[in-house]
């Protein structure tokens, strides 16, 4: 010991012999190594504590030093100087080579500010042997001045007494300050004396040092760091958790060691040893793992035991009902895995263990969680460690000693880490680098849920313990040699489609096949007829045979690992399939001979239908037994029998999930109603409307023969024109397999109105008077909140207000806004009343609110009167107003008033208040003697009757007063504040004549204000008081994404010379102006703030909560925390006050609540809030602006805490360099500096899979509570939504069971999109949103499919903990993570629910590039999810109509929008394949049939499609409920207006794109959007760029094919009929192709198209390169485009998709009028021999002379004589032959067409090109560029020609930033920013 303090600094000789030393080596460092001014930024010692590298500031207290040496710079300098001196010293001895990371700085800018500080002493000589005795007599004069001494005894009292006030917790964190700096002084002056005393002092010094550790520790446990409760020291009173009777209930549980074996324990004495310390002991936990857990549990036990609403006694105890709930809770999922297992528990019975072994068992459970990193996304592997290290445990407790497990232990040491987890994570690991970034195949490696589905079978238990490292499981990947996937594999297919929901598309195939029959049998039901019918069973067969094949073939790569069991099963239905297909098909053709063959018997027939009748007897049993939820206990009886479990077993597949997928009858009967529904609609549309109209064209063309073809027949001869009824019949079955979602659509909207309207969504309801009282504290604060976040002004704040109502006047007072104008409304209701007094109040009280004001003015003139004079005034107004009650009483106060006078009393009344809300001065006093005459006088003399102002004026005592000048000279000016309120409420009622319904102006503060009252009439459970609550974490991903904006951000312009800052004053005036007043600031600029620090911080979190920023996120989240804080404190004071009888005004008052330690202590057990910043620690050390601004949300938030992934190099003792990671939480010390809590090392990097949710993965560890809520960092909330959490966690308990049979395991909340304000873009999509996230959630959890689809859900935590977390990580399959969850909830049998009483706020994006690329991103990851295990399970464990339901809402969704695009394709392909054969025309020619019956019933069934109104009918539906008819119409047609259809028609392209090539080459990936302010204006290339491959292309695809079928198809109706058949595909193209530039801000700004130009063929004619990115250069942004086809698989499908393009050459060149109705397959050749030689003359127009070996002149000079020659070749083509200008045309577009073709062939076969060589590569690439040239050319001109007029321009910035008119932004001002003034 002595030799490590020498080591350190030894004593003050040593120190002062070398300190000029060090000090002059660190200053030649810092000339040597470091810029100029590098140590300035530390000078004078301030963030020097914040800079001290992660290195040194781990092993030592540097950093408090440093702190202590900034505190006390002021009091004492030299001090300082010996602390910095010390702190240099440590750190010189603890890296003197200075290769930590940041040591040299550090160390150079600490010598530094050591050199400025003995410049100060003006050079005095510093006596550093004197250094101990200075520092001494400091510590005992600070200790003295700051009453040390006095301070412990009284909080010693204080945690005896158990009772605490607001301002002892205000000292306690004072006190907090001084301990730091005491602790640093004596942790200096230990150093400088060191072990061995020389002197007196010294051992003084020793003798303080000593008795300070063995009896101070109150000094040391508030120094310690901690989360929430102080658990390893005495409990603070500046923290008073640890004094609530329920935590030391826990806390003495988990110490209860009696019981328990013999340990070793050497922690420190603050805390009595617990169970967490054996099971550290036994298995080698991480310490900071051991306290994170210890904190968990003890908050988790308390929790339960204060849900009991048990008293607990002097010693509290813990109750054993509260553990044996959370040990059932937490143990859940381990005794069902080891029930399906069949393993026995690691514990004899439930009864058997008493409560400690549970606690020990909990523990050890979240010790082996908490510690588990990546493994953690394996709850069954998670539950096999639990029950090995259980087993072991058990052993070890019947022992009287202890001892380390074996299985954690090697080479003498214990480690859990290291023996366990790590293996397994090296392997996940290995699994993971073989994934090659998500490029690679999923079928290539194991992913997280083959890892866990591993421990499915008892199989796992072949690992052995500890787990074998030569096992198949721990085996990692080699060239060869690998362990294949488990159970499943996502091939990358469109077939997963119809695997994962065969039964879906067998039943709409069926249906289809049987009601093409009756149509065709003309809809009679005969025998005949029913015969054909059977056709469906061999039909049925089939189509399972096939599914039976997809199984077996897309289980391959699982074979070698899958389940004997599986394999068996898929063998058996392959063969039994098989075997029955056969069978029932030769039967069924047995049928059909016998139905032709005279005098049969139908033997056959009958065999025929009793097989079939007994199979589906069969099928019927077992749906009912597996799926309907009454048979569903019939089917677990007969389990028990293996006959039926074997026949069960075949039917269904049998996992560890998705077991008991049933719902209870009510639910189960409500949605097959509403699918019975839905199918019937469809099914009656489809025979009506779709086959019965088709029926009898289909019967006339297979007729028709010898029909003349206008090209070379291939395939058509012989076959009854099949390709001709393929062509009528394939649009028809497309929309057939579709529009079921469109009826869903309908329905869904329906039913979702309906029970909106029934949870009066719309309603707006008068609040409950009784509870005025009570109710008032809430608003006040909500009101309060909103001037706060500057939605509104001072005025309006106090028009809002509703005051106490705790006061003695006898009536509820309402917020000023719902009586304003209404006195005025009465005095002209009282000047024009003819009528009796009661006529009179009848019609007053007609609005009640008007009665409330009537009786508030009159009773509060009568007290501010009363109260104001004294004396002969007092006998005044007590005369006056008894007579005025005795008249009303009588009912005659029109005889003793005059109701014409009314108004001139208001107006002397009104100027009194006026004088009496103001502060009192003696002009003052005298005006309001002066005003109160005025009233007398009037009142008296004009107000009254004549007989009753007689009275008065001959009253003796009054006369008397008023001639000796006395009456009204003695004023008492209001001084109390309730009667101060209620002068100024009584002026405001008499003068604001603002209308209620325009308070507040702001409309989003009306919002949210309506919407909270609206709520609180909507069926929610009653909230539990504070203590008794479900306590709930806040849960906040971040990366890198903007916390708060800086000044500089909010200055800079961009290239329309607009700042972020002009940008929101002009969205936003009033929230500008109301934040003005609120900081004391008028009109200002941003020049004007740079004066005052304060209001440019207050500035920059203005514009940031305006943003989608951390800042705004946190700001909401930490509202939960202010919510229940003040219901704490009014719980306290309501019971205090009413229970005692106390006066009302007592408790009311909330004044001060915050500061409450018993409210923030309540509030904190029950609210946690962590951010987990993924590279926090990397953005500290790089100096980031995103850390400094993080560190300034944990100083402004006390209970915010950060977690975030820390790395750290480490040189091994052999020197290999290796690197750490830790996963660490901090907050916010008493000085505003980072304390790190906890720090937990990993097994390695935690970034395995996608890096969201393994960002929430490495920080779930450190939240708290039962419940978990996810919310991303673009969301907001508000404190009135906060107020209502306790409301909502009560739907856990699902007390009266509405939620079905199961408790709710997610609790779906509604989002409010804040960003709809920006633009019409924002305002469709937040639209959109708000209705999928509101009433298509709504329906979802009414129908029981709602999965997890936004982030403001709750979880149920602990449920979620136990079965792998609240996300899904693994790389690509899992990019859509979220919804995981949800999947993952209800295969192992949560509940999902959704709760329209509180909402959230969220952002979206507001630009048309980010929507594009969140929606590519969205439609990405459903292309992932049609591979993944979960929709497979799922689509085929629920019942039918359940997996219906799921179907449509998840990716059925993206299927059908894929399937309308293809819609499209397949009518329009049809009918240019009939127009370019010319059987249009040769049919209704031949046939006299006309084209419109077999047409007709195809094209208006796709136009309807094409509409997409039926996209919008959920919209208007919510406009309905939430606005009201006249208001959802007047918004739709506005919409309409501001071309949302276009956007929408846009959006159907970018969906159907990204959906469909993902399945087809994956190349899903987490698109980063930007979350920006302003909506720039895009170039032209940058759009092109985004858009071009999947809008543009097949927009021009689509116009092709127009173009054809218009030049060359035949209708009867003409032109008229190709309009009426093609408008929508039209609108479709035109959508495709402008979209992107009619939403660009400035898209028809001359000078932008021309700048636009410039910009375009620069990027055209950029050549590529290494480094040269897609932005810049046409090259490499086309290499890029190509990068998704990486597959053989691939590659044949691109080939057979482009070979499509071949058909528009071969129909063309046969119309050719040169061809002469020549229809040889010569003309077809020949055409190609044409194509060869334009692409040869391309070749040589395209050779340069730098490429050329012939002189440079001499080759443009051929190429000019080739041009030539070719435009004389084409003139005398068509003057000397019949080829027309026409006829040219044509075969451009059929050669564009081919060469399109041919392009796509060459670079899917890239390789194969390149390898032939002879330039082919570089002509494709210069033919492409043409194309592309070509393509950008026809979008690009209509831009220009529309430029031209400045009017357009105009028009589009009012179509994207006006939004209805209604918001009054001028956009022209932002889009012109300060030019104007720029340039003048």
């Amino acid at each position: 010991m002595a030799s490590s303090r020498r080591r350190r600094g030894g004593g003050p000789e040593r120190a002062a012999d070398n300190w000029e030393r060090l000090v002059r080596a660190a200053l030649k460092q810092d000339r040597d190594h470091l810029r100029p001014g590098g140590a300035s930024a530390a000078a004078g010692g301030l963030g020097l504590a914040a800079a001290v590298p992660a290195s040194l500031g781990r092993t030592t207290n540097i950093e408090q030093i440093l702190q202590a040496a900034d505190d006390i710079e002021d009091e004492d300098p030299n001090v300082a100087r010996i602390l910095c001196e010390q702190a240099y010293t440590m750190a010189q001895n603890l890296d003197p080579s200075s290769e930590g990371r940041g040591v040299l700085q550090f160390k150079t800018g600490l010598a530094s500010v050591i050199k400025q500080k003995l410049a100060k002493k003006d050079g005095a000589p510093i006596d550093r042997q004197n250094d101990i005795q200075v520092l001494w007599n400091f510590y005992l004069e600070y200790k003295r001045h700051h009453r040390v001494d006095d301070m412990q005894r009284e909080q010693e009292r204080l945690r005896e007494s158990g009772t605490f006030s607001t301002e002892m917790g205000a000292r306690a964190m004072e006190m907090k300050k001084v301990y730091v700096t005491l602790r640093a002084l004596l942790d200096v002056l230990e150093n400088l004396v060191g072990q061995s005393p020389t002197d007196r002092l010294h051992r003084q010094i020793l003798d303080e040092i000593k008795k300070i550790k063995r009896s101070d520790a109150a000094l040391r446990g508030e120094l310690m760091p901690y989360n929430i409760v102080p658990l390893d020291a005495p409990s603070s009173v500046a923290n008073i958790i640890g004094f609530f009777p329920e935590v030391r209930a826990a806390t003495s549980a988990i110490q209860n060691c009696e019981d328990l074996p013999r340990f070793p324990y050497d922690a420190p004495q603050l805390r009595q040893k617990d169970i967490f310390d054996l099971l550290q002991y036994v298995f080698g936990f991480q310490d900071d793992n051991v306290r994170n857990q210890r904190e968990n549990i003890v908050l988790m036990l308390a929790n339960a035991q204060s849900r009991l609403s048990v008293s607990i006694g002097t010693e509290p105890k813990i109750d054993e009902t509260a553990v044996t709930e959370v040990f059932c809770k937490v143990l859940d999922n381990y005794i069902k895995w080891c029930r399906y297992l069949g393993k026995r528990v690691a514990w004899t019975s439930l009864e058997a263990i008493n409560k400690n072994r549970k606690i020990i068992l909990i523990a050890l459970y979240f010790l082996i969680w908490g510690e588990a990193a990546n493994v953690r996304f394996l709850p069954e592997c998670i539950c096999y460690i639990f029950h090995n290290m259980a087993k072991e445990l058990d052993g070890i407790l019947d022992s009287s000693e202890a001892e380390p497990a074996k299985s954690c232990t090697s080479d003498g040491s214990t480690s859990y880490l290291e023996k366990i987890i790590t293996p397994i994570y090296e392997t996940m690991a290995a699994e993971a680098n073989n994934n090659n970034d998500g490029k690679a195949a999923h079928s290539a490696w194991r992913n997280y849920d083959d890892f866990n589905e591993y421990f499915w079978s008892r199989s796992c238990f072949d690992l052995g313990w500890p787990p074998s490292a030569g096992s198949k499981f721990l085996r990692k990947p080699a060239k060869r040699k690998r362990t294949g996937k488990t159970n499943f594999v996502e091939h990358r297919t469109f077939l997963h489609l119809y695997r994962s929901f065969h039964r879906l598309w067998i039943f709409l195939l069926l249906m289809f096949q049987l009601l093409a029959i009756i149509a065709f049998h003309h809809g009679k039901i005969n025998i005949d007829t029913i015969k054909i019918l059977l056709s469906a069973g061999p039909a049925f067969f089939i189509l399972n045979f096939i599914e039976c094949c997809l199984d077996v073939i897309l289980m391959f790569d699982a074979y070698k690992t899958a389940r004997g069991f599986a394999i068996s099963r898929l063998v058996i239905r392959f063969l039994w399939l098989s075997v029955v297909s056969a069978f029932v098909t030769y039967l069924y053709v047995k049928v059909l001979e016998e139905k032709n063959a005279r005098n049969s018997d139908s033997t056959y027939f009958r065999i025929y239908g009793l097989v079939l009748g007994g199979y589906a007897a069969v099928r019927i049993v077992f749906a009912l037994m597996a799926k309907i939820p009454a048979c569903h206990r019939l089917s677990s009886f007969s389990d028990r029998s293996q006959f039926f479990q074997f026949f069960k077993w075949i039917y269904q597949e049998r996992y560890y999930v998705g077991r008991g997928l049933y719902e209870s009858i009510s639910d189960y009967a409500r949605y097959v109603i509403f699918w019975v529904v839905i199918l019937a609609c469809k099914f009656t549309f489809a025979y009506f409307l779709q086959i019965r109209p088709l029926v009898e064209p289909t019967n006339i063309i297979v007729q028709l023969h010898d029909l003349k073809y206008s090209w070379h027949d291939l395939v058509s001869r012989g076959n009854k024109n099949a390709l001709t009824i393929l062509s009528l019949w394939a649009p028809v079955l497309a929309i057939y397999l579709m529009d079921i979602h469109i009826w869903y659509t309908l329905l869904s909207a329906l039913v979702g109105g309906v029970m909106g309207a029934r949870d009066r969504l719309g309603e707006d309801s008068e609040i409950i008077k009784t509870y005025a009282s009570i109710f008032s504290p809430f608003w006040n604060e909500i009101v309060k909140s909103l001037r706060e976040e500057d939605y509104i002004s001072n005025r309006e704040m106090d028009l809002l207000m509703m005051p106490s109502n705790c006061g003695n006047l006898r009536l509820v007072q309402w917020p000023l806004f719902l009586l304003t104008s209404k006195i005025m409304l009465a005095n002209d209701y009282a000047s024009d009343c003819k009528d009796s007094q009661s006529e009179l109040w009848y019609r007053i009280s007609k609005d009640e609110y008007m009665a409330y004001a009537v009786k508030e003015c009159y009773y509060s003139t009568e007290r501010i009167l009363h109260s104001l004079v004294d004396a002969e005034g007092q006998r005044w107004v007590e005369r006056l107003f008894r007579e005025l009650n005795d008249s009303m009483a009588q009912g005659s106060l029109l005889v003793t008033i005059g109701l014409k006078k009314l108004q001139l009393v208001q107006s002397r009344l009104t100027g009194l208040t006026g004088l009496l809300i103001r502060d009192e001065t003696a002009s003052r006093a005298a005006g309001v003697t002066k005003a109160l005459r005025e009233l007398y006088d009037v009142i008296t003399h004009d107000f009254l009757a004549p007989n009753l102002s007689e009275q008065f004026d001959s009253w003796q005592l009054l006369l008397r007063a008023r001639n000796d000048g006395r009456l009204f000279s003695n004023i008492f000016w209001p001084k109390d504040p309730e009667m101060k309120e209620q002068v100024k409420r009584l002026h405001l009622l008499l003068t604001v004549k603002d209308s209620a319904a325009n308070i507040p102006k702001n409309l989003e503060a009306r919002r949210r204000l309506q919407f909270f009252t609206n709520s609180l009439f909507m069926d929610m459970p009653p909230a539990k008081p504070v203590s008794e609550m479900i306590p709930f974490s806040v849960f906040t991903p971040y990366y890198s994404e903007t916390v708060l904006y800086s000044m500089s951000e909010l200055c800079i312009e961009n290239e329309d010379g607009i700042s972020i800052l002009f940008y929101l004053q002009k969205i936003y005036p009033d929230e500008w102006a109301n934040f003005l007043e609120r900081i004391g600031r008028g009109e200002s600029s941003e020049d004007d703030f740079k004066g005052s620090p304060s209001d440019i911080l207050e500035l920059r979190f203005w514009v940031s909560y305006r943003g989608q920023t951390l800042a705004r996120t946190v700001r909401g989240m930490m509202y939960y925390r202010r919510a229940l804080m003040l219901q704490s404190y009014l719980e306290k004071r309501y019971l205090g006050g009413i229970e005692d009888g106390n006066s009302a005004a007592e408790y009311i008052d909330t004044q001060g609540y915050e500061l409450s330690p018993d409210a923030r202590a309540q509030a904190d057990i029950k609210f946690t809030y962590v951010v987990s910043c993924q590279i926090y620690g990397q953005q500290k050390q790089m100096k980031k602006q995103e850390a400094a601004d993080i560190a300034l949300l944990l100083q402004r938030n006390e209970a915010l805490r950060v977690a975030f992934i820390h790395e750290e190099d480490r040189v091994s003792s052999d020197g290999h360099s290796t690197r750490e990671y830790y996963s660490k939480l901090v907050k916010a010390d008493v000085h505003g500096k980072d304390q790190e809590i906890y720090s937990i090392k990993l097994p390695g990097n935690p970034k395995l899979g996608e890096g969201k949710p393994e960002n929430q993965n490495h920080a779930i560890i450190f939240t708290r509570g039962d419940a978990i809520q996810t919310i991303d960092m673009n969301q907001d909330n508000y404190l009135e939504e906060a107020m209502k959490m306790r409301n909502l966690l009560e739907e856990f308990r699902n007390v009266h069971g509405n939620h079905g049979i199961r408790k709710p395991t997610i609790l779906g909340v509604r989002e409010h999109v804040f960003t709809g304000s920006v633009s019409s873009l924002a305002s469709f999509m937040s639209k959109q949103e708000t209705s999928f996230v509101t009433l298509g959630q709504r329906v979802l959890a009414y129908l029981k499919v709602r999965m997890h689809y936004g982030h403001p859900d709750v979880f149920d935590r602990i449920f979620h903990i136990t079965r792998g977390g609240i996300s899904k990580a693994s790389r690509v399959i899992n990019i859509s993570e979220d919804i995981y969850a949800g999947f993952n909830s209800t295969l192992r049998q949560g509940n999902i629910t959704h709760h329209e009483y509180i909402q959230v706020g969220k952002g979206r994006d507001v630009g048309l590039n980010q929507i594009a690329l969140f929606e590519g991103k969205v439609a990405g990851g459903n292309g992932e999810q049609v591979l993944s295990r979960d929709v497979y399970r799922l689509g085929q464990l629920f019942d039918f109509f359940r997996m219906l339901t799921f179907f449509f809402t998840t990716v059925g969704y993206y299927v059908c929008t894929m399937m309308t695009v293809l819609t499209v394709y397949i009518f329009l392909y049809g009918r240019v394949y009939l127009a370019l054969s010319g059987l249009d025309y040769s049919i209704s020619r031949q046939a006299r049939f006309l084209g419109n019956t077999a047409l007709d019933a195809a094209l208006n069934a796709q136009f309807l499609v094409q509409i997409g109104i039926f996209t919008a009918v959920p919209m208007v539906m919510g406009f309905i409920l939430e606005l009201g008819l006249m208001k959802a119409i007047f918004s739709f047609i506005t919409m309409q207006l501001q071309f949302c259809s276009v956007f929408f028609t846009f959006s159907l392209g970018t969906k159907t794109h990204y959906f469909g090539r993902t399945i087809l080459h994956g190349g899903a990936k987490y698109r980063a959007t930007g979350r920006g302010f302003v909506v720039r204006h895009i170039k032209f290339a940058e759009n092109y760029r985004l858009y071009s491959r999947s809008h543009f292309v097949k927009a021009l695809e689509v116009a092709l094919l127009l173009i054809i079928y218009i030049a060359y198809g035949y209708t009867k109706g003409g032109s008229s009929s190709f309009i009426l058949i093609t408008i929508s595909s039209w609108f479709l193209v035109m959508s495709w192709l402008f979209a992107p530039y009619i939403f660009n801000p400035s898209g028809f700004e001359w000078q932008k198209t021309v700048e636009d130009f410039d910009d375009w063929t620069n990027w055209l004619l950029y050549k590529g390169g290494v480094g040269v990115k897609g932005d810049n250069s046409w090259e490499s942004w086309w290499d890029e485009e190509q990068a998704h086809i990486k597959t053989f698989r691939g590659r044949i499908l691109e080939t057979i998709l482009s070979l499509r393009f071949l058909i528009f050459q071969y129909g063309i060149v046969y119309k050719l009028k040169i061809t002469d109705h020549n229809t040889s397959l010569a003309v077809y050749g020949f055409s190609w021999i044409v194509l060869l030689v334009m692409v040869l003359l391309f070749k040589l127009f395209t050779a340069t002379p730098k490429k050329s070996t012939a002189l440079p002149t001499f080759v443009r000079f051929l190429q000019g004589l080739l041009a030539l020659g070719i435009i004389a070749g084409i003139a005398l083509l068509i003057v000397l032959t019949s080829f027309t200008i026409a006829d040219l045309f044509a075969s451009a577009l059929a050669f564009i067409a081919t060469g399109w073709c041919v392009l796509c062939l060459a670079v899917t076969w890239r390789s194969v090109v390149k390898k032939l060589g002879l330039g082919l590569w570089d002509s494709v690439r210069e033919i492409a560029r043409m194309y592309d040239a070509g393509m950008g050319a026809v979008i690009f001109v209509p831009i220009v020609f529309f430029s031209w007029f400045p009017f357009v321009s105009t028009f589009q910035s009012r179509i994207l930033f006006n939004q209805a008119f209604s918001r009054g932004l001028e956009i022209s001002l932002i889009l012109a920013g300060n030019k104007a003034n720029q340039q003048t």
